[in-house]
């Protein structure tokens, strides 16, 4: 064979395997609204930039018909490429191949690219669109999954790591994007489940839809699974590419500084008017983001779970933040279990990348009740405690309006080792609220007058005006600063600044015991 002959075979086993399943399945997977897998690749990387890895890998099992199976690429597109001139590694399933099932060669595909992204230092990302384990390679299957599992646990905290989900995403599969720092799901076409509808039907009878079971909304709003939703594939792709440019490559490195057309001096004026006086008068907390962070660089992630709070990667005078914000619009900014595992989880992320943490709070307490006891808000709550505690980062508060008992303390407050603290004017920072605290402390006074109405009244402005102000705290030290509304952007950014060469590491050990 000549070796313009060797080149043209060469040619024709690099198309065949870019067919995957073959023109028809390709056509199927457009008609359900989604690409193929190296559609996907092509979109969301820079042009031209993706280098393939792995492409003649073959599987080696010969039961069940394999032996018979034509799998091209193992159903798996792996290698690396740039997004924004930046080196990632990805996989991308292939449904038109056995529908991206995994077996063996399958795994070790992934597990390369997994390899080289930790090597590198570069994020990593995963398209998933695969029905689960390949049934015909038995526990060869299993042992890939529990091989890519444990990469993802080993680059937690090393490099960034997402996954999108692209189609189903079923049983053991699932796992693998739970370990890794964001989820991307697209409604009604993304599926994540451990057991699908019909399992489910035959050993507990109930009947529900993949859609309900697993969908992009249940996993957004009501498991808090997943981190982001969009419409289309596209959107998706379009997403990973803007969460990218606000977080390093790896743990070593900081994130991105852009130019931004913003003074890190404007003024915050618009403040005054968004949020009441009145503390029991609910406002929009992204209202207050927006007007503080630089133009248009709010991106919150769990946007629909936990809406109690928000948290989200800005810029501030171009460097990246993570804001940390109670939502006086649900249950009036409180914290219970949902929300108290959406805010660790999210500082524990910025603080493995180096991303400075902005928080924002305006909260009365922790949510009462049995359910939130029983479901166990002690040790959800702790959580809070414990990753405000161990960041190491940059850690800047701002008390807004309500900081009351535990909540107070659990919101980044200067005893969890918060750098700066700052509070408005119309701070009020105490064990409870003033009509709480009034009734309890001045409980036989009222009960003993006669006008007892008026009496708890005056008890009340009494307490707020002798306690329940940021001024005793900042007496105390607890408050480095009081600053008026209008300055809030420039005390920020200027506090960001001066934190900016902050260097503190935790005493050594294994690791802690964080209460999950």
């Amino acid at each position: 064979m000549s070796v313009k002959d060797k080149h043209e075979e060469l040619a024709h086993l690099k198309e065949e395997i870019r067919l995957g399943g073959g023109q028809e399945r390709i056509e199927k997977q457009h008609a359900r609204g989604k690409k193929t897998a190296r559609e996907r690749i092509d979109y969301l990387l820079d042009e031209n930039s993706f280098q393939e890895i792995n492409m003649f890998a073959v599987n080696r099992s010969t039961d069940l018909g394999m032996d018979e199976k034509d799998v091209p690429g193992e159903g798996v597109v792996a290698g690396y490429g740039t997004i924004n001139s930046r080196l990632v590694y990805l996989f991308s399933q292939d449904f038109t191949v056995m529908g991206g099932s995994l077996g063996a060669a399958h795994a070790r595909k992934i597990c390369k690219v997994m390899d080289m992204a930790m090597k590198t230092g570069a994020p990593f990302i995963g398209l998933n669109d695969s029905g689960g384990a390949r049934i015909h390679e038995g526990v060869d299957a299993l042992d890939g999954y529990g091989e890519i599992f444990y990469r993802n646990t080993q680059a937690s905290g090393r490099i960034p790591q997402i996954s999108a989900i692209m189609g189903p995403c079923a049983g053991g599969a699932v796992y693998s994007p739970a370990i890794t720092d964001f989820i991307f799901m697209t409604d009604q076409t993304s599926r994540m489940f451990i057991t699908g509808p019909g399992v489910i039907k035959t050993v507990t009878g109930e009947e529900v839809s993949s859609e309900e079971l697993g969908g992009a909304l249940t996993h957004n709003q009501v498991s808090g699974v997943a981190h982001f939703m969009n419409d289309t594939e596209e959107e998706t792709l379009d997403m990973i590419r803007k969460l990218l440019s606000y977080i390093p490559d790896n743990y070593r490195e900081e994130p991105p500084v852009i130019e931004v057309d913003d003074p890190g001096g404007r003024s915050t004026e618009e403040i005054r008017e968004i949020v009441p006086d009145n503390s029991r008068k609910a406002y929009d907390v992204h209202q207050v983001i927006d007007n503080v962070v630089d133009r248009n660089s709010f991106l919150e992630v769990q946007s629909h779970f936990a809406r109690n709070v928000v948290v989200g990667l800005a810029r501030l005078n171009g460097r990246s933040v993570g804001i940390v914000a109670n939502q006086p619009l649900y249950l009036a900014g409180c914290l219970n279990i949902d929300a108290s595992d959406k805010i660790s989880r999210f500082i524990r992320f910025c603080d493995s990348f180096n991303i400075p943490l902005i928080t924002l709070v305006d909260v009365p307490g922790y949510l009462p009740g049995t359910e939130q006891e029983y479901g166990g808000i002690i040790r959800h709550g702790a959580k809070v405690l414990y990753a405000y505690s161990e960041a190491t980062v940059p850690k800047i508060t701002l008390i807004m309006r309500k900081a009351y008992g535990g909540a107070y303390v659990a919101m980044g407050s200067r005893s969890l080792q918060a750098d700066l603290v700052y509070a408005w004017p119309i701070a009020e920072i105490a064990v409870m609220g003033p009509e709480g605290a009034a009734s309890v402390i001045y409980r036989k006074e009222i009960q003993a007058a006669e006008n007892s109405e008026e009496i708890l009244q005056q008890k009340i402005e009494e307490y707020r005006e002798r306690f329940a102000n940021p001024y005793v705290a900042a007496n105390r030290g607890m408050v480095n600063n009081i600053i008026d509304m209008n300055e809030t952007r420039a005390a920020l950014v200027n506090g960001l600044e001066m934190l900016a060469g902050k260097r503190e590491s935790m005493t050594r050990k294994r690791h802690g015991n964080i209460p999950l």
